[in-house]
């Protein structure tokens, strides 16, 4: 009885303890099981990080091995090489395998509790408290604070087995490989030593068993895209991936003799095996590609770098198999302590859904990355504006507060600075390509000419620096910015002159009734030639405090009139009692089309023209409006009357035009119809010819070139009124019969016809053979053999391959 009592005591305790220890562990399993669901279904939102994880963690584990072995040389033995390599494949089941391994620092069965089977760092309940809350207003960076990176297997794995190997040490001269496993719908975990012994010499090897609707992950390219993706440049260490191709090879075919074959014949055998196509057979060939092979060069030294590493990084990386017309290599401080490398890449081209998608702003080009791993290249509501979201730019920062699974910012601060930085960048590249290299830059223009005048409509804030990236043409030269044009204006010139026409061409528009005055003087004159020009002209308004003059406007001056604005008025006075007669009179007869018609200034060789008045709408405008929205405004109607028809005295056909409409004969004198009539003509013909040259459209095209049409006769001396042969082939009477929708004509594609499919043979009185041309179509099976034919007087001839 004595003896029994210490026993029962003895077995009370180490119950206790043990119950204690089984208390302490149920916790914890339950909480990794409730990580895992978290992981699982709320932290990430998409799997494909999980490779980008695993293999960060590999890389820290190397990381930590290089540093260890600055102290403790022993740590290096055991595996040769730093690396890690990456096998994707299905297994005789088919099921779907995924082996990470490294040459990492390893694990201790211990460290293997710590850092999978817990959270590091920070209590289990403290995180789930955080992780399930719905406050999301915390700014700390919690990337370090807990162990996640690994539980983001198991969006992919339904079980995952981690064999691990420390690495030897003074403290650990014989460490044992161990093995961690675990299933995703389990809540608990097994740690055990590995059967197969120390087989990985040093390191860590992961082997994920993939779910069945992960299997996608087992094709090489899809990893491989991954690994290009986010974790390209993540590692100083290279990473392998396991390939596997099929070859064709030649099959090694033993030569035999006989000794009673005759040599000759012999001879004669070997010519013809020369002949012959040699045997070939199918042969897998198992090779690792080394798939980050390639250096992040933003890390270097811009001046370190070649043209053609710039080229192939950038081709590499954004996938355009053209080279960038420039680039901008740069490191800098967001102002917030956050210090970042980058290089910022102009591309050669621009699609046309750019200008597809005028509301689209975001851009999927920007790479941004914390320690050369890919986070994100969507900035939300801080991407760049729609002017520069075309430009390619790779962001590398030191350390950003990222949310737990890595994938954006916690905190838009540095995205509002990183956006200001980048277009300031942007514009002090294409400011320096702009004055060091004329022949790039006019690449650049050509590319990204009407970019930088949508961009100086919509960025206020840099308006400026994209106006001076903008080039026009000019009556005088091919191209210019608005700082050349004002050194070469003339004196007493306080506006910057400009025609607008879009669609039309600067050799076109260089020719127009507008600017006969201006180019002959040697005033220099924008040629707008592209949509958003108007656009960009009506938004800025001025330069430098100059302003612009639409020359098809009213109200032209020059700025050296000679006259005052009084001995102007007293001219114009003159002029118009001079040419009252005829202006009254084209008044009446352009009522419906004009608001006015006053003598004109502007014009030179011209006899007319019509400008728009101060509120109205040019001929380009006029466009503009009538194809928008706009054209349903009532504002529209009235601005659309407000033209006036400009005559230029000086005319011969001006002057013609007054003297007959001073020799028409009054009312009291007797009317001369017939005169009158052929007199209207003339005017309407001169309007509808104004209004074209001008821009604008006749309101009847088809009554202007029949007016046309009677002037051309006089002038050929061919009468008026001679008809035309109007005799045309009737078509035939309506067909009663019913639609047969048999016919098999109803199902041809006209289109798609062709010659000879239809062939029918001629009768035989029309048949010549010297004058038909025809061919046959011969109708094979799926195994290339002709078809028959079931009538018999159709000769079939062999069927020939070539």
């Amino acid at each position: 009885m004595r003896l029994f009592r210490p026993l029962l005591l003895s077995l009370t305790v180490l119950a206790s303890h043990v119950f204690a220890q089984e208390s302490a562990e149920v916790p914890k399993q339950n909480d990794v099981a409730r990580l895992r669901k978290i992981v699982i279904n709320s932290l990430y939102s998409h799997r494909d990080v999980f490779l980008r994880e695993l293999i960060s963690n590999a890389n820290d584990a190397l990381e930590k091995l290089r540093l260890t072995s600055l102290t403790d040389k022993e740590v290096l033995s055991g595996a040769e090489d730093l690396n890690i390599t990456i096998k994707a494949f299905k297994d005789q089941d088919g099921h779907g395998r995924i082996i990470i391994r490294d040459t990492g620092i390893g694990m201790t069965p211990e460290e293997l509790t710590a850092n999978l089977g817990t959270l590091a760092k920070s209590g289990t309940s403290e995180f789930l408290a955080r992780a399930e809350s719905t406050d999301t207003t915390g700014t700390g960076n919690l990337i370090g604070a807990f162990g996640l990176g690994f539980y983001s297997s198991f969006l992919v794995a339904d079980h995952v087995y981690v064999s691990s190997l420390a690495a030897k040490s003074s403290q650990n001269p014989s460490p044992t490989q161990y093995v961690f496993s675990s299933g995703a719908d389990e809540s608990s975990f097994e740690i055990y030593p590995d059967p197969h012994g120390n087989t990985l010499g040093r390191g860590t090897e992961i082997i994920l068993v993939l779910k069945d609707d992960a299997l996608e992950y087992t094709d090489q390219h899809k990893v491989s895209d991954l690994i290009d993706k986010h974790s390209s440049f993540s590692s100083a260490f290279p990473i392998y991936l396991y390939t596997e191709r099929t070859e064709q090879v030649p099959v090694e075919v033993e030569e035999t003799k006989s000794d009673d074959v005759d040599e000759d014949v012999a001879v004669v055998e070997d010519a013809d095996e020369k002949d012959t196509e040699p045997k070939t057979e199918a042969v897998t060939v198992e090779e690792w590609i080394h798939v980050n092979s390639q250096p992040p060069i933003w890390m270097r030294d811009p001046k370190t770098v070649t043209e053609e590493e710039y080229k192939t990084f950038y081709q590499a990386t954004f996938k355009d198999y053209e080279e960038p017309l420039a680039w901008h290599h740069f490191s800098g401080d967001s102002g917030s302590g956050v210090s970042f490398k980058a290089i910022i890449y102009v591309p050669s081209h621009l699609d046309d859904s750019w200008w597809q998608n005028p509301l689209q702003t975001s851009s999927k080009d920007i790479r941004l990355m914390v320690k050369r791993v890919f986070i994100t290249s969507d900035l939300g509501e801080d991407a760049l504006p729609k002017w520069a979201n075309w430009v390619k730019v790779v962001v590398d920062a030191e350390d950003l507060p990222l949310n737990v699974s890595r994938e954006m910012l916690q905190s838009t601060r540095f995205l509002k600075q990183l956006r200001s930085i980048i277009l300031r960048h942007i514009l002090q590249m294409l400011v320096r390509i702009a004055e060091d290299d004329p022949e790039k830059w006019a690449q650049v223009q050509k590319v990204y000419g009407n970019v930088f005048k949508l961009g100086a409509v919509e960025d206020v804030k840099n308006r400026d620096k994209l106006v001076g990236l903008t080039r026009f043409g000019t009556n005088q030269r091919d191209s210019t910015s608005l700082d050349e044009y004002l050194e070469n204006r003339k004196k007493g010139q306080k506006q910057i002159f400009y025609i607008a026409d879009m669609g039309s061409t600067p050799e076109i528009l260089a020719k127009s009734v507008f600017i006969e005055k201006l180019h002959a003087r040697g005033y220099e004159v924008l040629l707008l030639t592209d949509p958003l020009d108007e656009i960009f002209v009506q938004n800025l308004r001025l330069w430098k405090k100059v302003q612009f003059q639409d020359v098809a406007k009213a109200g032209l001056r020059f700025g050296d009139e000679e006259m005052s604005p009084e001995e102007e008025k007293e001219e114009q006075k003159t002029l118009t009692e001079q040419f009252k007669p005829l202006l009254d009179w084209l008044k009446e007869e352009a009522k419906d089309v004009v608001r006015d018609v006053v003598i004109s200034n502007r014009l030179v060789t011209s006899s007319c023209a019509v400008v728009a008045d101060q509120m109205g709408y040019t001929g380009n405008i006029e466009r503009m409006m009538s194809s928008s929205q706009g054209a349903k405004n009532p504002m529209h109607a009235f601005a659309k009357k407000q033209k006036i028809l400009e005559i230029n005295p000086r005319s011969p056909t001006i002057q013609g035009l007054l003297r007959r409409i001073e020799q028409l004969p009054s009312e009291e004198d007797g009317r001369d119809l017939d005169t009158e009539e052929e007199m209207k003509e003339v005017a309407s013909v001169l309007i509808d010819g104004a209004l074209v040259r001008s821009g604008f459209s006749v309101p009847d095209s088809n009554e202007f070139f029949v007016r046309v049409d009677r002037i051309l006769r006089r002038s050929l001396g061919v009468s008026e009124t001679a008809p035309t042969d109007t005799t045309v082939k009737p078509a035939p009477e309506v067909d009663t019969e019913p639609l047969n929708l048999e016919d098999p004509l109803l199902d041809m594609e006209w289109p798609d016809y062709v010659p000879g499919s239809l062939r029918q043979p001629p009768p035989e009185s029309e048949y010549k053979p010297e004058n038909q041309v025809f061919w046959e179509v011969e109708e094979i099976d799926e195994e290339g053999n002709p078809v028959k034919k079931s009538d018999e007087n159709i000769v079939i001839k062999p069927h020939d391959e070539l």
